[in-house]
């Protein structure tokens, strides 16, 4: 029995906790569950055997509440193939307070997710040494670029594949000359002439296998390495032993040595492919320009980006890249903002507007406040988000995985199998037959190609998308929308710019007239409301009227989805919907016509009533984003049910869904129900995508399958959706389908080749049939061809 301490977010009162505890103690292997709610801490009594805290902490979220946990990076190093991979996320899962583990083996990260109540970081390194790996927290600091461990390893990969090429080479001529029957010179072919080359080749260039092998075993588990030192190892010392007890048979040095090059080869050739996968990393962290021009102390200087602090003014000069996010001070230009959004069309900029560093000063010099820099610019979260998603896994990998952990030993079992059948009895007492066989078994085996199948294509697709601007958060989501079956959209500022303009004003019988003091009271109400509509009419009043004055009411109150009251001079005023009129007793039949007039034309309409009587109906109308139409119009052409969503009434809803080619339409929808709607679709077997601004949507885009937020590149909320389009444009949602479904597409090649290639290759080999060097040759290059399968992506059309 073990204990574990939960920090719970998100309780309010000695309900939440009570429902907690109680559905805690439900959950089988839970002995006793405790919630302290002044503590705010679960304490769970539980047998790590029934029951994982993972599930406590997935039961707490179902639940409607949050843990406290922390997540941690850890470069690893050591892992060769997909069972290295497998052993040490099972080693970090065990461990008590780990909540999630996830180990990327194209990256060589793992992502951890713990309580720090429980376990920390020092805790999940000894873990992974213990597995016979290696491990360090990746630094916290804003991601840069320039040459890192990957390049080094790169290096020492090239020389080592280099020397023992050079003395492998003349065994290669040996067996081509052999082939051809030619005549070989003696000393060529002299035992003591192979172990001199064999045997650097053997224990120099083939010590990472050794390492590998040793450090995997003394963990308890079994690797590639494994395989590759067994096999190599096993034609080696048989050969040492036939020159010296046996010097008339025939020995297999070449065999070991030219094996160890072709597997050198491969993992070079494999590591050269990975590096291609993660280039949209390095493109984006080679954006930062390095040094910043700041006035400080009335003088210009020039400092590392890096010491730019927030508040300093940062001049930019024209064709410059801009260093910071921060806001124009002073000049105006144009700034390309392509790396952002993907959009090639710059972007005017003047006085008060927002800029995201990185992109580019076309022609005007400005100067502009830094407001945010390091790790909190749109950049460095854009690095960090893409990231994640390459370091992340997406269920399909599942089986790979499980495959994995069972790979190693059943191939060494099968291998002497081999080596048994044919010494015993399919050609009795032949030992160098028999070792030549399950030599080529081991070697041709490659767990390597399952682990890299799924990660490359997620590295390379979640890259392709960053450059199209889109941000996917991780691999289950990339996987999960290519699955999509209708998606919602948000009509306010989604399918609509979010903009809306004050266009009529139509006063009521007894306010025939009094339009400018209609509008001057609305807009005093409205001015304290965030709600678009209510700034529209702000916005219209101070432009229809320039010196309108604006007080504060004395009494104003907000309610949420259908409008507003306030008291101005001793006057009760009331501004929203008709239903909201009627509800407080406001007989709003004079406005009906106006109401039916404004709503028929695709505008927003709001009444007023002021000191108990009808007063007006204000129009809005927000304009139709320019490829609106055209999105849905792609959107139904991939299969896709495509929906509306807002609190429009109907009327309104309707002629906006029309002049988009939209069918389906939930009209006066209150914002805490629009999760409800969302839900009610998924509940009729639908796989929803929920497309809304990020932060008022924040509930629906939890709720569906895949949430996708709008951004507008300076303006971004990436944290609040699983993918998030920094363009703005609708279009980019067919784009991510197709993105999706492209590297799902790709990832299920990937995996039919890499379990293909075992289920025949093994057999063959097995039968006698493949030379173990011809088998190490296609062992080296199956791991490559599934990464350049990946590199593929990289060309699909996605428009």
């Amino acid at each position: 029995m073990q204990n574990v301490q939960i920090k719970v977010k998100g309780m309010s009162c000695a309900a939440c906790a009570a429902r907690i505890e109680k559905g805690l103690n439900r959950l089988p292997g839970v002995e006793q569950a405790r919630v302290n709610l002044a503590m705010e801490q679960a304490s769970v009594d539980y047998d790590p055997e029934a029951v994982k805290v993972n599930d406590l902490v997935e039961q707490i979220e179902k639940l409607g509440y949050s843990v406290d946990a922390e997540k941690v990076e850890l470069k690893i190093g050591g892992m060769t193939c997909a069972a290295c991979a497998a052993r040490v996320e099972k080693g970090l899962s065990k461990l008590p307070g780990v909540e999630r583990a996830s180990v990327n083996l194209a990256t060589e990260t793992a992502t951890v997710e713990y309580l720090p109540a429980q376990v920390g970081v020092d805790d999940l390194i000894r873990t992974v040494t213990r597995t016979g790996y290696t491990a360090q927290r990746m630094a916290a600091g804003p991601p840069e670029a320039g040459p890192g461990a990957a390049d080094e390893e790169l290096v020492k990969k090239r020389r080592l594949l280099i020397f023992s090429a050079v003395l492998a080479l003349p065994f290669l001529v040996m067996m081509v000359g052999e082939l051809l029957g030619l005549a070989l010179p003696g000393w060529l072919t002299a035992s003591t002439t192979q172990l001199l080359l064999a045997t650097p080749v053997q224990f120099y260039g083939g010590y990472p296998f050794y390492r590998g092998a040793f450090n995997s075993l003394r963990g308890g588990g079994a690797n590639m390495d494994v395989l590759v030192a067994l096999g190599t190892s096993a034609a080696y010392f048989y050969s040492l032993s036939a020159m010296f007890f046996a010097p008339h048979s025939h020995g297999y040095f070449e065999v070991s040595a030219v094996l160890i090059t072709l597997i050198l080869l491969g993992k070079f050739l494999e590591a050269l492919a990975k590096g291609r996968t993660s280039e949209a990393i390095r493109k984006l962290m080679g954006l930062q320009p390095k040094t910043a021009r700041v006035i400080r102390g009335g003088e210009e200087l020039e400092i590392p980006t890096a010491e730019v602090l927030v508040g300093d003014l940062v001049v930019v000069r024209p064709g410059e890249r801009i260093p910071v996010d921060g806001q124009v001070r002073e000049g105006y230009s144009a700034v390309d903002e392509s790396m952002l959004t993907g959009e090639s069309v710059p972007v005017d900029k003047q006085a008060g507007d927002l800029v995201a560093g990185a992109t580019i000063n076309k022609f005007g010099s400005l100067k502009i406040e830094a407001t945010r820099v390091g790790r909190d610019t749109v950049l460095a979260q854009i690095i960090r988000v893409v990231q994640e998603a390459q370091g992340s896994k997406a269920p399909i990998q599942r089986l790979a995985d499980v495959v994995a952990g069972y790979f190693v030993p059943v191939v060494v079992l099968i291998a002497a199998a081999t080596f048994g059948t044919w010494y015993l009895l399919l050609d009795a007492g032949n030992l160098s037959r028999a070792l030549i066989n399950a030599t080529a078994v081991l070697v041709i085996a490659c767990p390597c190609a399952m682990g890299l199948a799924t990660p490359t294509s997620i590295m390379v697709g979640t890259g392709r998308g960053a450059e199209n601007g889109i941000l996917i958060r991780g691999g289950e989501h990339l996987e999960r929308a290519h699955k999509i079956s209708a998606v919602v959209l948000d009509k306010t500022g989604t399918i609509t710019r979010g903009e809306p303009e004050l266009t009529d004003i139509i006063p009521a019988g007894g306010f025939s007239g009094q339009e400018a003091a209609i509008l001057g009271l609305a807009a005093r109400v409205e001015r304290l409301s965030e709600h678009p509509v209510a700034q529209a009419v702000v916005q219209g009043a101070i432009k229809r009227y320039p010196g309108i004055e604006l007080g504060d009411p004395e009494e104003f109150s907000a309610i949420p989805g259908k409008g507003v009251a306030a008291r101005i001079e001793g006057k009760g005023v009331l501004i929203g919907t008709a239903r909201f009129l009627m509800d407080e007793g406001i007989d709003t039949g004079a406005l009906q016509s106006a109401l039916d007039t404004l709503e028929e034309s695709g505008k927003t309409a709001v009444l007023m009533a002021a000191d108990g009587q009808a007063a007006a109906a204000i129009g809005v109308a927000d304009t139709v984003k320019e490829h609106s139409a055209e999105a849905v119009q792609e959107l139904k052409r991939l299969g896709i049910e495509v929906w509306m969503i807002t609190g429009d009434n109907r009327r309104t809803a309707q002629a906006i869904a029309r002049e988009v080619g939209i069918d389906n339409v939930l009209a006066e929808v209150l914002p805490e129900d629009k999760a409800k709607e969302v839900q009610r679709l998924r509940d009729e077997g639908k796989l929803v995508a929920m497309v809304g601004d990020g932060i008022n949507d924040a509930p629906a885009l939890a709720t569906a399958d895949v949430g996708i937020a709008m951004g507008t590149g300076t303006d971004v909320a990436m944290e609040a959706a699983d993918i998030t389009l920094m363009r703005g444009d609708l279009r980019t949602i067919a784009t991510a389908v197709r993105l999706s479904q492209a590297t799902m597409k790709n990832i299920k090649q990937n995996l039919f080749w890499a379990f293909i290639y075992n289920l025949i290759g093994i057999p063959i080999a097995a039968a006698g049939l493949l030379n173990p060097v011809i088998a190490g040759g296609a062992m080296a290059m199956s791991s490559v061809s599934v990464v350049s399968n990946a590199l593929r992506l990289k060309r699909v059309k996605l428009e």
